[in-house]
């Protein structure tokens, strides 16, 4: 149901002066003032990119990342019709929604260029959020329309979208005020933004990361459970933060770099090939002051997966015997007190 809002001036002698809503000359620059402080709208949202073209012959007008590595797509009226931008912004998210975490990237760090920053998105994310970033980008995503004026029809699709769907969308509505020169703006959502969340949450599929418990349960039913201990004993020795994945255990570096540095996976050892270790190599090579050559000459037999501007150059292998764990972890304590 729609509400209309409005605002008094309380003058010194208590006077109460209504102040009279008026029409945002050019709604554009609303999306200045969004792309100059995104937290008007939230503050858990971070500016990724700015007219993004789609697949589709679309331009979405923002593109952000909140503090969970979802994306949020943010599109504004204008001179469109409420229904035009209702669908527009759904036909934006059927692409979004199958964005790789190296289009995302690449869409941010231009973005980022264009603005004149010399920073990756996993910086810019952590200055941001002050959180590690995250290993899983873009398992869900947001939809949120900005708009002056929004009619009842297209309330009354988003009201159903979001409650007989659970759709993550949104509309965000500002009232635009002039009072002797003096400029106001007030915004209200038509969803409560809590709710939008847990519809995110009761339409997940993705499953909870694994203990730690179910991790050495994994490794012992492909048969590698010795030299998943051996390793993970090894690497708890280093001043490295431990997390779990749906599929793995993560050594994260301490410090201002929080950064993944060695993957454990179980889920993907088995006996005959050994447990099965991925290795962000420059991080490591940055952690322990070597060259990557210099430190391939103690790893596993090992292939690169791929390399990315934000994280370096991957690699990945198999610990195939106890022997080889140990030698590597032998290997790996002399590399570390040679920097110390």
């Amino acid at each position: 149901m729609q509400e209309d809002l409005k605002i008094w001036e309380v003058s010194a002698e208590d006077k109460l002066t209504e102040i009279i809503k008026t029409k945002l000359n050019l709604e554009e620059r609303i999306e200045k003032w969004l792309e100059r402080d995104i937290s008007i709208l939230s503050p858990d949202l971070l500016v990724i990119g700015r007219q993004v073209a789609t697949d589709y012959n679309g331009i979405i007008d923002l593109l952000c990342l909140d503090s969970s590595g979802n994306l949020v797509i943010i599109e504004l009226k204008r001179d469109k019709t409420s229904r035009e931008v209702t669908a527009q912004a759904l036909d934006y998210a059927s692409w979004v929604k199958n964005l790789s975490a190296e289009k995302v990237i690449s869409i941010a760090v231009n973005y980022f260029n264009y603005l004149g920053k010399q920073e990756t998105l996993e910086q810019a994310f952590q200055i941001k959020f002050e959180r590690e970033f995250p290993e899983i980008i873009n398992s869900q995503h947001k939809i949120l329309i900005v708009a002056s004026e929004i009619d009842i029809s297209t309330e009354r699709i988003i009201n159903y979208l979001s409650e007989s769907y659970q759709v993550p969308i949104n509309i965000a509505k500002f009232n635009y005020f002039n009072s002797n020169g003096r400029e106001l703006l007030a915004r209200k959502f038509l969803v409560a933004p809590n709710q939008v969340q847990a519809n995110i949450a009761s339409k997940s599929s993705r499953k909870p990361n694994l203990t730690y418990e179910e991790l050495e349960e994994l490794a012992e039913n492909n048969g590698v459970g010795n030299i998943y201990k051996l390793i993970y004993q090894g690497l708890i020795d280093y001043p490295f933060w431990t997390g779990t994945t749906r599929s793995a255990i993560a050594f994260t570096g301490t410090g201002k770099k929080r950064s993944v540095i060695f993957n454990l996976i179980p889920i993907e050892s088995s006996q005959e090939l050994g447990l099965k270790i991925k290795i962000y190599l420059t991080r490591l090579s940055e952690y322990l002051n070597q060259s990557e050559e210099a430190i391939s000459n103690f790893l596993p037999n090992i292939e690169p997966i791929f390399q990315e501007e934000w994280s370096g150059l991957i690699v990945q292998g198999f610990f195939a015997t106890e022997e080889s764990a140990s030698d590597f972890l032998t290997k790996l304590n002399e590399a570390r007190s040679n920097t110390i």
